[in-house]
C-alpha cells in the first residue's frame, strides 16, 4: 500500500483577513485543510494535496499579490512518523 503525505505550509495572514482567506481557500474542493496554529499572530498551518500543489501555489501568489497573505514555508509534514 503506498501512502502519500499532504504537503505541509506554515502561513502567516493579515489578521483581519484570515476570514476571506480561509473561506476562499475552503471554497477549493479537495486542495487544503487549514488549521489555526496562533489566532493572535494570524499563524496558520495548512495541508496541500500532492497533486494539487501547483494550484494552492498559484492561489497563495494571489493572496501575496492583494496583501492577504504575509508569510508562506513549506516545512516537513509533521504528521510523518
Amino acid at each position: 500500500m503506498n501512502v502519500h503525505y499532504s504537503a505541509y505550509y506554515l502561513a502567516r495572514v493579515e489578521r483581519s483577513r484570515v476570514w476571506f482567506f480561509v473561506a476562499i481557500l475552503r471554497s477549493f474542493e479537495n486542495l487544503a485543510f487549514d488549521r489555526t496554529l496562533d489566532k493572535a499572530k494570524s499563524e496558520m498551518e495548512i495541508f496541500v494535496a500532492p497533486d494539487r500543489q501547483p494550484e494552492f501555489l498559484e492561489l497563495m501568489q494571489g493572496f501575496r499579490i492583494m496583501g492577504v497573505l504575509l508569510d508562506l514555508q513549506a516545512q516537513p509534514n509533521r504528521l510523518k512518523a
